[in-house]
């Protein structure tokens, strides 16, 4: 049995034997959309991406789904982007959903690191903050740059007390994040130090900023999540949809959409600078580089 009381589903698995990056399921009015890479801490690759824009379709067009809950398998909700693991997968071509735009595969510099990054992350995050259904992040563990992303995607975030987040990349010389939401989820005192430094702050932290809704034991974290997503899920799901809508509407008016616009810039120039002084876009680091440079 789940900590929710509810029987595990067993994996699922592709043609080639490995398990799938995202597992669907819904109990009763609530849609569970785990990310399924618990050996990499959920690294982020594309074929996880599409996968869960892919549940989260699912989701919305489910009549009976009222509440969305992202979760992660194992002991981190996702440690990032996938920028090393035997998976990663950079350069395959995906059908893409976010935006009109050419595929990145095949094309020369900053032309493909733009095509596919507002595709997959500045442009399904914000696909993914526009679904009209709730979605509440249920992080535990590593919750890290990309990992941010995908919980500030959502509409709540409910963390274990051991749960801790970062926002590292300004090690490989680059502003932030694609989705970057930091002045609006965390202001711009702590934006800054968050970045500035890399380093990780905690739930209690996040709660206090007001990052995070609610902060739970650990055993607590998947009966706290989903007596929520059960509560919201009483609600008129019209209603939900407009008042989700209204608040992501004064978000942007705030200056949240034209200021990631103009960050996601700053981001590939970052890149295109570190490519034309190191050869390589991320500055030659990789996942545990980053760790290192963080003292973890």
């Amino acid at each position: 049995m789940t900590e929710s009381g509810a029987a595990p589903q067993p994996p699922v698995r592709t043609e080639e034997g490995s398990v799938e990056p995202v597992r669907y399921e819904e109990r009763g009015p609530v849609a569970v959309v785990t990310l399924n890479r618990p050996r990499y801490r959920n690294a982020q690759n594309s074929a996880m991406t599409y996968a869960l824009d892919a549940a989260f379709a699912r989701a919305v067009n489910s009549p009976q789904v009222a509440v969305i809950v992202l979760a992660g398998a194992g002991d981190h909700f996702c440690a990032g982007h996938d920028i090393g693991t035997p998976g990663r997968d950079v350069d395959a071509s995906f059908d893409r959903q976010a935006v009109l735009w050419w595929d990145h595969v095949g094309r020369p510099g900053a032309d493909a690191r733009y095509a596919r990054e507002m595709e997959v992350y500045l442009g399904m995050c914000r696909r993914w903050r526009e679904m009209p259904k709730p979605a509440i992040a249920m992080v535990q563990g590593a919750c890290i740059a990309g990992g941010l992303m995908l919980a500030w995607s959502c509409d709540l975030i409910v963390a274990s007390d051991d749960a801790f987040f970062a926002d590292p990349v300004v090690r490989m010389g680059i502003p932030g994040v694609e989705f970057f939401a930091h002045p609006w989820v965390l202001g711009p005192r702590f934006a800054k130090e968050a970045l500035f430094t890399g380093a990780r702050f905690g739930a209690q932290r996040a709660y206090e900023l007001g990052m995070v809704n609610r902060v739970v034991p650990r055993a607590d974290l998947a009966e706290t999540t989903f007596a929520l997503a059960g509560q919201i899920a009483t609600m008129p799901p019209f209603g939900l949809a407009l008042a989700k809508r209204a608040v992501n509407q004064c978000e942007d008016l705030m200056g949240m959409r034209p200021g990631m616009d103009s960050v996601f810039g700053l981001h590939h120039l970052a890149h295109a600078h570190n490519a034309e002084t190191s050869g390589d876009s991320l500055a030659g680091l990789d996942a545990r580089s980053m760790r290192d440079g963080a003292g973890e």
